[in-house]
């Protein structure tokens, strides 16, 4: 099982502020090692798509994989979309979570090992259409507090459709690290979401993570980005092709000034004012895209990029990766603000009790009983508990399918 090669065989105002809907728990920072493993697996995952929307699967070799391999695990939902099987699992991976059995399908993942992290994030890779990362701090089956990193990433069989799944995920307890709060607080755009390696500075721009946090460097680098998005804003109307390039060059710079605006939001509330912008509560991104294309710009497009923008912060993207992640994603602008959209629908909520559902009908049962209940495929029973501890199954409970699924919500998993 952990042969790699058998792999082959709207309105103007919905852009709200991040803030209200954080992209995740801000963890006590980990490591570096951490972090260029998941940027070196999302780097290896661009090397193979060969202009096509997803890698092929035959094209994932053991060899190139590397140090990540352990770490690693491959879903098939070739066979059944809702219940991947688990077609290769990491040493490190099995080792963690002391799984020493084989697991088919993530129906039989462990809800207190760290693998069941990693596979709670699936269903946002079939969503996105692009690799995915997260972060977080959780208690391990052991007790021990413990910070992890993952990434998710399609590939395909047919070139069209998503039906496998790398994983990377790595962790560290949190024992291990010893820094104050401050520093921890400050980690807010850590390495998370659909993640995108750091493209090559152009010749010209700015870096402004290289800049020192004194207050005038920080409203100069403030300053530097704004002008350099606007030169790429300008030059985005000069051709078709070029434009583009420069477009999404302009808008991955919004997005650093808005990283930038995190640290001195002072400075950068300044330079919206000075340029007579009002700002915007309820839409935060909105006044950074006039900033950069002006306070006359067509609100249309304005209301676009701010999605981009709020998308790119809820996917929690660092500094430099916006113009690559525009690159890759499907449909490019239209395509993000499609998916901020959907993000918006309090419809597309997560079916817990579907999800739930789904795994009990694959589930060992506990005991079995002759009886006559009515309903679905799910039915509530009621039971007197006996002298001697055991329970009696006395008679099914009459209950509406909302009162079934409220159940098997609260059913932990």
């Amino acid at each position: 099982m952990e042969d790699y090669r058998s792999w082959g065989a709207g309105s103007a105002e919905w852009d709200f502020p991040v803030a209200d809907e954080p992209c995740m728990d801000v963890p006590p920072m980990i490591g570096t090692d951490e972090r260029r493993m998941h940027v070196r697996a999302y780097e290896h995952w661009v090397s193979l798509l060969d202009g096509r929307s997803y890698p092929a699967i035959t094209d994932l070799d053991a060899a190139m994989l590397g140090e990540f391999g352990p770490y690693s695990t491959l879903l098939d939902f070739s066979i059944d979309a809702r219940n991947p099987a688990i077609t290769f699992l990491g040493r490190a991976l099995r080792e963690e979570g002391d799984l020493d059995g084989d697991l088919e399908t993530i129906s039989d993942v462990p809800a207190g090992s760290l693998l069941s992290r990693l596979t709670d994030h699936y269903d946002e890779v079939l969503r996105n259409r692009a690799p995915v990362g997260f972060e977080a701090e959780f208690t391990n089956n052991r007790g021990e507090p413990t910070l992890y990193r993952g990434i998710l990433m399609p590939y395909s069989s047919s070139g069209e459709t998503i039906d496998f799944v790398h994983g990377v995920i790595n962790w560290k307890l949190a024992e291990e690290t010893d820094l104050p709060a401050d520093v921890v607080a400050a980690v807010t755009t850590a390495f998370a979401g659909p993640a995108q390696p750091l493209p090559e500075p152009e010749e010209g721009a700015i870096d402004w993570a290289d800049f020192d946090a004194e207050d005038d460097e920080i409203e100069i680098r403030i300053e530097a980005l704004v002008q350099d998005a606007r030169d790429h804003a300008a030059a985005a109307r000069e051709g078709e092709e070029r434009g583009r390039a420069s477009l999404y060059r302009a808008i991955g710079l919004a997005h650093d000034i808005a990283l930038a605006g995190d640290a001195e939001p002072e400075t950068l509330a300044a330079l919206i004012e000075s340029a007579g912008i009002a700002a915007q509560a309820r839409a935060p991104m909105t006044p950074i895209v006039k900033l950069v294309f002006g306070a006359d710009y067509d609100p249309k497009r304005v209301t676009e990029y701010a999605a981009v923008l709020t998308y790119a912060r809820r996917a929690c993207l660092g500094a430099g990766m916006v113009e690559a992640w525009l690159t890759q994603f499907e449909g490019g602008i239209k395509g993000v603000v499609a998916a901020e959209r959907l993000e918006r629908r309090p419809a597309l909520k997560t079916d817990r009790a579907g999800l739930v559902r789904q795994r009990l009908r694959s589930a060992a049962p506990v005991a079995t009983v002759e009886i006559d209940a009515e309903g679905g495929d799910f039915v509530l029973l009621v039971a007197r508990r006996e002298a001697n501890g055991t329970l009696a199954v006395v008679a099914p409970a009459p209950a509406s399918a909302a009162l079934v699924d409220r159940v098997l919500r609260s059913i932990d998993g």
